[in-house]
């Protein structure tokens, strides 16, 4: 990808598809995990061409099904708005996700390896609002499908993240092609997040180093060469780490007790590569935040369906010269980060964001989002699992993307990061260093 341009011969006017039904109109209250993650989040699902299906086209059924599966899901129909309390929150006005209908002028395999997020190709698949400001000018949900010369086509989605996270995303995507296939749903959403509010008063009990400001102080007696600041152009690459790999990483780490697992080799070393990568001074702190699952970890768990970010970002840090010097250094650090996620971690997190109203910061820092256990292939609309999919574009340069390759590729996890050029360099030198045979 890359040197290929994708020409949209014919794109239509934005749509809006609002529920099939009435809905609940109003104020729908975001909790304090949904307010750090207002992002907007694309992803491409490719099918391949599908036979007659009655005469209806793919347009129709994926139309007219999700005014369908908005009755359950009608917060994603509402526009976003500030509360009075300086929140985000959303206006449920019923007016609608937006819906565009393309066409592209070459075949769908001319488009190239979608595991490869190169923003140029893949980022005309899915529909973004022309001289948006922010995210207040932009729906909550909007839906493109492409259909290409060969019969087949793209779904690209731009869903807000604050709306809810991979878990609840997928939930929704499944609900939207059981409507589509004619089922039931067998998920309903749990549309209440007041399972999240904060206490009364707030009860900050441990320290949010997720929160902490990474300054330049440590660099300024250093002439390290990093390209920390590099402002060229980021390469996007993807690799992959087979389940050999996978072991080969794992053999450099010797943890006491319980071996460590894929998610703590593979963070550990990502982090730690990418740090040696961009040249940081041996002496500057590198940061690493990801995000944990809290829907088992909350007491009492969260209910099935929870149809709200349930995700708590946790964080660990070192000094560079540190890091890069041991990975089983790293990988100790992200299993603390893992095991301090507990139940009043999670409420004090959620406490400490009323209190503060602090953003996460991402300087100096690297955040791994995993979608590598998110069921992208149970996404059928009728037409069976897509044939491919992945984002569309990382949210932040600061972000690395965990994908599952899938039993079909062969199983693994596959890498996804931008960097500058020079230090793609190095970082893919370091993988070879571990993923060779």
């Amino acid at each position: 990808m890359g040197v290929f341009e994708l020409r949209i011969g014919q794109q239509g006017e934005p749509s809006l598809v609002p529920p099939a039904e009435e809905t609940p109109t109003g104020l729908y209250y975001l909790s304090n995990l949904d307010q750090n993650i207002a992002v907007i989040v694309q992803t491409v699902y490719c099918f391949r061409p599908a036979a007659d299906g009655g005469g209806r086209s793919a347009c129709d059924v994926l139309r007219e099904s999700l005014a369908k599966v908005l009755v359950h899901y009608y917060p994603l129909a509402g526009r976003l708005t500030i509360s009075g309390e300086g929140k985000l929150v959303v206006d449920c006005t019923g007016e609608g996700a937006v819906f565009v209908e393309a066409e592209a002028d070459c075949a769908m395999a001319d488009i190239g390896d979608v595991t490869e997020p190169d923003p140029s190709v893949l980022g005309k698949l899915v529909y973004s609002v022309p001289g948006a400001k922010n995210i207040l000018e932009m729906p909550l949900l909007s839906a493109q499908v492409t259909k290409f010369k060969c019969g087949g086509f793209v779904l690209g989605l731009a869903i807000n993240h604050c709306m809810f996270d991979g878990v609840g995303a997928m939930q929704f995507v499944n609900s939207w092609g059981e409507t589509a296939r004619g089922l039931p749903l067998s998920l309903p959403p749990v549309l209440d997040r007041a399972v999240l509010r904060a206490r009364d008063p707030p009860k900050v009990d441990f320290p949010h180093h997720e929160f902490a400001q990474i300054t330049d102080e440590a660099d300024d007696d250093e002439d390290d060469g990093g390209v920390i600041g590099d402002s060229s152009p980021l390469l996007h690459r993807s690799f992959r780490f087979t389940p050999a790999c996978i072991a080969r990483v794992k053999a450099l780490v010797a943890l006491e007790g319980r071996a460590c697992t894929t998610f703590e080799a593979l963070a550990g070393f990502v982090w730690s590569a990418r740090t040696r990568a961009l040249g940081m001074g041996p002496s500057r702190r590198s940061k690493l935040l990801f995000a944990v699952d809290g829907r088992p970890r909350f007491s009492p768990p969260l209910p099935a369906g929870y149809f709200g970010n349930a995700i708590v970002l946790t964080s660990a840090a070192c000094a560079a010269g540190e890091l890069t010097a041991s990975l089983p250094r790293a990988v100790r650090l992200v299993r603390g980060a893992v095991e301090a996620v507990t139940d009043a971690y999670m409420r004090s997190a959620v406490d400490y964001f009323e209190t503060t109203r602090a953003r996460p910061s991402l300087a100096s820092t690297l955040l791994i989002t995993a979608w590598s256990r998110l069921p992208f292939r149970a996404a059928d609309f009728g037409w069976g699992p897509p044939a491919a999919y992945g984002p569309a574009a990382l949210p932040e340069k600061e972000v690395a993307l965990f994908l599952s390759c899938g039993e079909e590729g062969g199983g693994g996890v596959r890498v996804l990061l931008g960097l500058p050029a020079a230090a793609m360099a190095e970082f893919q030198r370091l993988v070879e260093e571990v993923t060779a045979a």
